[in-house]
């Protein structure tokens, strides 16, 4: 199944996906944040990876500097048909086998990826108007504060 998933995917539209999701508004250097950046053709090993330079700061980078895919030498096609066998949640032998890889190096990628995804969640801010629900302030006596009052005036149970 995996053999004939991979020669379907194609690595152009994995790589354009990958621009889209990380630079929407444009690519951006990723040493300086500048949008004032050159293309500089692109990866001898992967013909869709486009490189870059930034005109600010003078780096070079490319389409997956800084990312989870960077430094690995499984092409981009791979990672994103694991991602994609990761949420009809195969486990990690399974995605070994039909990628037909090293079950260790399925591993470090559902690993890598799956650590890569946490850190991407973005933290939480309340605005607005906020609710708490089922607040107790003495267990036992919610919605009867008369209870309450009567017991602590008697000593028992006070805060």
């Amino acid at each position: 199944m995996a053999l004939t998933l991979l020669l379907l995917m194609d690595d152009r539209k994995c790589f354009e996906e990958v621009r889209g999701m990380r630079w929407p508004m444009g690519v951006r250097c990723t040493s300086c944040d500048s949008s004032n950046v050159a293309k500089r053709g692109f990866d001898e090993t992967q013909k869709e990876r486009q490189r870059y330079r930034c005109s600010d700061c003078q780096r070079e980078f490319d389409d997956l500097t800084g990312t989870i895919f960077a430094g690995h030498h499984q092409p981009l096609r791979v990672w994103i048909l694991c991602l994609y066998f990761m949420g009809l949640n195969l486990s990690n032998s399974q995605i070994a086998k039909e990628l037909e890889l090293d079950p260790d190096s399925a591993h470090e990628m559902t690993t890598l990826l799956r650590n890569g995804i946490l850190a991407k969640e973005p933290e939480v801010t309340l605005s607005g108007e906020v609710e708490c629900d089922e607040v107790y302030i003495v267990a036992g006596h919610k919605g009867n504060p008369e209870a309450v009052k009567k017991k602590n005036e008697k000593g028992v149970g006070g805060v």
